[in-house]
């Protein structure tokens, strides 16, 4: 029980910055005695700490409690298609290192070299002190990646490959393990600077589109941790496709080649976004009608609140496509059927690797233990 009241205030704390204990109480429904008990020990731990005094017109001053930012670190790494990177972050969610290196196709001995190296890196970052207090390690990563064709080389070796066995031979950390766009959506979920509802579609548009699904607010990845494969959906209309013959990054990469333009930089440097309008106007215009599409099949089966866009996008080309994507939904409206609101996703391209960072942090520390775990 005292490990579940735990896990709540920290939950709590998370989500609504510095608050008092009185306040707490009050939302928690814990006696303000109970709660006393639970700060203490959580400051002793080192996990919050106290914030200057706060004088109110009446009453006694509070105490803001906030989360102290090295009372844990997590690791996490994202395996893409195009680029692989590793990230550190404080007990806030805060990047304190991060390693990037981008790629033709990802192998794994090229993805064990990297993570070897920018473990290291990233590890030797820390004091003593602090490398005591990292809490494990997630990787993100596309599942069955070997099932998806790229033209620039061959996946079958991921196929006989266990990344997690692997990595366990090179750092003593719990790992943890999620697909790449389930855990961009845990990021948005956890890190995410927008108010969320409780049930919302999330899509992630990277190298390739994929997506994840939150009901209840915990992230739902079914029995295969695979739920909310929304880049497999497919469209209707000519040829069969799927959504991610459309709306990936891979799509508008294949325009530029076609167009004669090659293109080595990772998609989500905003400052290597030189694109043709023509070209780029193409992509957006289809790739929002294929997320239309796909919205409109999804709300016919659960009734979401609100549908997110994010991805590795200049702020400026997700905003675009959000605004094309709504009005292709109101060219279309469905009878019978209330359609979602539609936001722009708050985390953007390092989306991934937060979400595979907060794997550890949410086994550890969040009142919903299993929410990320699934796979």
């Amino acid at each position: 029980m005292r490990a579940h009241n735990e896990r709540l205030v920290l939950s709590l704390v998370r989500r609504s910055g510095p608050t008092s204990k009185a306040e707490i109480a009050r939302l928690t429904g814990l006696s303000a005695q109970t709660v006393s008990v639970i700060m203490r020990a959580l400051e002793a731990d080192g996990l919050l700490k106290k914030g200057a005094r706060v004088r109110g017109r009446v009453g006694q001053p509070s105490v803001p409690i906030s989360l102290n930012p090295e009372g844990a670190f997590f690791l996490g790494l994202k395996i893409g298609r195009r680029s692989v990177e590793l990230i550190l972050t404080d007990f806030e969610g805060q990047v304190t290192h991060h390693s990037r290196e981008v790629y033709q196709h990802p192998t794994p001995a090229a993805v064990m070299g990297f993570a070897t190296l920018a473990l290291q890196n990233s590890l030797a970052s820390l004091t003593a002190d602090q490398q005591a207090r990292v809490a494990g390690m997630g990787i993100a990563l596309p599942f069955g990646m070997w099932e998806w064709e790229v033209t620039s080389g061959d996946l079958s070796a991921w196929r006989d490959f266990d990344i997690a066995a692997a990595l366990a031979k090179v750092v003593d950390l719990p790992i943890y393990i999620c697909n790449d766009a389930s855990a961009a959506c845990g990021a948005e979920l956890v890190f995410g600077t927008q108010d969320k509802p409780r049930d919302f579609l999330y899509f992630y548009i990277g190298y390739f589109v994929g997506g994840g699904l939150v009901l209840d607010s915990k992230l739902y990845t079914g029995k295969t941790g695979n739920a909310g494969a929304l880049g497999s959906m497919p469209l209707a209309g000519g040829a069969p496709r799927q959504l991610v013959d459309v709306a990936s990054l891979a799509t508008l990469e294949a325009a530029l080649q076609q167009a004669g333009e090659t293109r080595r930089a990772s998609w989500s440097d905003p400052a290597a976004w030189v694109i043709s309008g023509d070209i780029l106007e193409r992509w957006l215009d289809s790739a929002a009608d294929a997320l239309a599409q796909a919205i409109r099949m999804t709300a016919c089966l659960i009734d979401f609140d609100t549908v997110m866009i994010d991805g590795s996008l200049p702020v400026k080309v997700r905003a675009d496509i959000v605004a094309r994507c709504r009005r292709h939904l109101a060219a279309q409206p469905l009878p019978g059927v209330t359609l979602p609101e539609l936001r722009e996703g708050t985390v953007g391209s390092d989306a991934r690797a937060l979400g595979a960072a907060s794997l550890p942090l949410s086994d550890r520390f969040l009142v919903d233990r299993d929410a990320f775990l699934k796979g």
